[in-house]
């Protein structure tokens, strides 16, 4: 019995993983996997959704096939959903891909951070912390914490309640780690 919750993790993990990796222009900001007796249903969270689908749906059936051909399902065994986040200003991952895309796209580290830190405080969280480290300027590479609001660390509700993710930015330098949580 054992085997099947590893098996589904791992499926999970690598769902996800690819995802990220596909999706990660169009919001993506998490996945949920739904079994029912007659199909697989798979619900991709993305802020942008209409890209998700591409034209007439034709991305999410390519995204439906290859998820069919990698995992084995039967014909017809796997549905693909794109759901709109409502609130994107408080999905972490979704946060850490549009300040990636801002430090890709040549901000200050500063301005891009104080950015995305507004934009998430003005959307009703609590709090948030973004750490951005690595060579921000200079040979020597630190890290940079910018916070607002209050952030819980210990305890159960760290885990209910705070919205964490982690994303790399291959610069030119080297690699940026950016690590953003947001408190709901």
């Amino acid at each position: 019995k054992k085997r099947k919750f590893v098996a589904d993790g791992v499926f999970y993990a690598e769902l996800n993983e690819f995802l990220t990796r596909e999706l990660s222009e169009d919001g993506y900001s998490g996945v949920e996997v739904r079994v029912t007796p007659q199909r697989t249903e798979i619900i991709i969270r993305a802020t942008r959704t209409k890209e998700v689908l591409g034209d007439k749906g034709r991305r999410i059936r390519e995204l439906t096939s290859v998820v069919q051909k990698r995992f084995n399902f039967p014909e017809g065994g796997v549905e693909l959903y794109a759901e709109r986040v409502a609130n994107r200003g408080l999905s972490a991952i979704a946060q850490a891909e549009s300040l990636r895309f801002k430090l890709l796209g040549g901000l200050a580290v500063r301005r891009a951070c104080y950015g995305v830190l507004r934009f998430v405080m003005d959307n009703q969280a609590k709090g948030c912390e973004i750490i951005v480290s690595g060579k921000l300027r200079a040979q020597r590479a630190k890290s940079m914490k910018f916070k607002d609001g209050y952030m819980i660390k210990s305890g159960r509700p760290s885990e209910m309640f705070v919205d964490k993710a982690t994303r790399h930015v291959f610069m030119r330098q080297g690699v940026l780690g950016l690590q953003i949580s947001i408190m709901l």
